[in-house]
């Protein structure tokens, strides 16, 4: 290899480090600021209290897009939409390809309704049934893995407050 060419490489390549640099920065920060919006939330049933770690959507952006275009969700894991005040609600599955359970919840962090096992990709519209402040949505089959039904209390700080 000549001289030449191992200096040309430099140059030609010097643009390139600060764009590398400028992205993985971006990603960094990006990330830094996805991962501050996790949150815990609990849920109290008559089998005990269970714990998840939940992301917030809470902008209009982060409440439509929600969990679309997502191939998999941990048991554990979920997203909480807050739909501050308390409100009839009505949510689909347009664009989500893991099945999910919905878990609606009024102000006072008493379960209203779940629409379980909800089928991926469908423009059906599911329903509050009534006025809720929230919905979490966790994967598929955990309100009959742990036992959550309608009336159960979630604690987290989107709900009682005044």
């Amino acid at each position: 290899m000549s001289s030449d060419s191992s200096v040309a490489w430099p140059r030609a390549g010097a643009w390139l480090w600060p764009l590398v640099a400028a992205l993985v920065f971006c990603a960094l920060a990006g990330f830094g600021a996805h991962a501050a919006s996790i949150q815990p939330l609990e849920i109290v049933t008559k089998s005990g209290v269970h714990v998840f770690s939940v992301e917030m959507a809470t902008t209009d952006e982060e409440k439509q897009t929600g969990l679309m275009y997502r191939r998999e969700l941990p048991d554990g894991k979920g997203m909480l939409f807050d739909f501050s005040p308390e409100q009839q609600i009505s949510m689909w599955m347009k664009n989500t390809y893991i099945p999910l359970d919905m878990i609606f919840i009024r102000a006072d962090g008493r379960i209203l309704r779940i629409a379980e096992n909800t089928e991926p990709e469908s423009t059906k519209i599911i329903s509050s049934g009534g006025l809720a402040k929230g919905v979490l949505e966790v994967i598929a089959g955990t309100a009959q893995k742990y036992g959550i039904a309608p009336g159960d209390k979630v604690a987290h700080p989107l709900f009682n407050r005044r």
